[in-house]
Parts: structure tokens; sequence; C-alpha cells
């Protein structure tokens, strides 16, 4: 069971941010669309860049844990799963003033001690069902083209990781689910759907 969005919308998820390079111009290109998006931080990128997490949170978007180092976290003892999760929650806390509840580990990689960990920081686990590959250097038509495939409820993911073809993408994704009358959605834990959600990153 896993939070998703209301029907006939599909949410818009980014991973691994903020980046200088691509948070700032993905936060533009919602907010002229007037779409919310979920943004899964990584903590020692929210150190490095405070003010983009502060960005991300005024634009009024959804702000989840990626945990701090973004390590494989089935690798870790339990202490260091447990540190991940905790340290990230405290700075993106600090930050922002709200505690996320939203968690997505690294690589779609979890386990019963993951789950555990994250539970206990009063997180809920969020993977995806629609993986556009960006990570692996699609090109924005083609990234466009598989969000243009998602279903109502669909969790697409996306990178905030400085990579110009997220960027160039998200106006073609838009537009893709402007066509089939779909609309971006912020995830939300009390919305859950069933269904096997596949690995990544």
């Amino acid at each position: 069971m896993n939070p998703s969005p209301p029907p006939a919308t599909v949410a818009l998820t980014f991973d691994d941010g903020p980046h200088p390079d691509s948070t700032p111009a993905l936060l533009a290109i919602l907010a002229a669309g007037g779409r919310p998006a979920t943004f899964f931080l990584r903590g020692d990128q929210a150190e490095r860049h405070p003010g983009l997490v502060r960005e991300i949170h005024r634009a009024g978007c959804g702000i989840g844990n990626h945990s701090f180092s973004h390590p494989h976290l089935t690798g870790l003892r339990p202490a260091e799963i447990e540190a991940e999760i905790e340290r990230t929650q405290r700075t993106l806390s600090r930050l922002t003033g709200t505690r996320p509840t939203l968690f997505r580990p690294p690589y779609g990689e979890s386990d019963r001690v993951v789950r555990a960990a994250a539970t206990a920081a009063g997180l809920t686990e969020v993977l995806w069902t629609v993986d556009t590959r960006d990570w692996a250097g699609t090109d924005p038509a083609g990234i466009a083209g598989a969000v243009a495939a998602a279903r109502p409820g669909d969790v697409v993911l996306l990178h905030d990781a400085g990579r110009r073809n997220t960027v160039d993408a998200l106006p073609l994704v838009l537009a893709a689910l402007a066509r089939r009358r779909l609309s971006p959605g912020a995830l939300a834990p009390g919305l859950l759907a069933p269904g096997p959600l596949a690995a990544g990153t």
C-alpha cells in the first residue's frame, strides 16, 4: 500500500535534490502551469542548498525524505539506516518548519528493516509506478512519452539532480497530461492505492 494522488491525477515526484542547476527551473515551470509536485530531498543536498529547500516549501510543493547521503540502505546496519533517515528529518524540519511524512528509499531498495526505520520516524514509504528513466539520460521526448502512458493515480519518477533533460522534458510532460485531461497532483499519505511499484533510482 502506497500513497497515491486522487483519481484523474498523476503524481509528479522528483528525487535527489535540491540542485542549483535544476530546482529553480523546475519550480518555475511548475508555477507557470499552476501544478504541484513532490520533491524527495537528500539531506546532504539540503544542507548544501538550504535556500532551495525553502523555495520548494514556499512554492507549496510537497517535501519528502530521500535519506541523507543516498546509500544502499539495505546494506547498512539498522542504526545506520536510522541515522540516514533521522538526520534528514532534522535538516528538513529545521529548514521548513515542517517534519516530512513521506520517505523514498534510494534506488527504490527497501526491506523490513528499512520500512521499520521509516515508520519509527513517522514516515510512509513511497515508491513509483512510472519510471521515466531520466536518470539514465532519456531524452525529453522519451521522458514525456513515458508519462503520456500514465494512468490516473500513477506516481511518476523524475529527478532534480541538475540534469537538463528533465528540465527540458517538464513542459512536454505537463502538456502530455493535459491532452489526456490528467492533472499533476501532490502525494498525500492518507490516500492509498494498491499495486506493485518498480525499483530504480
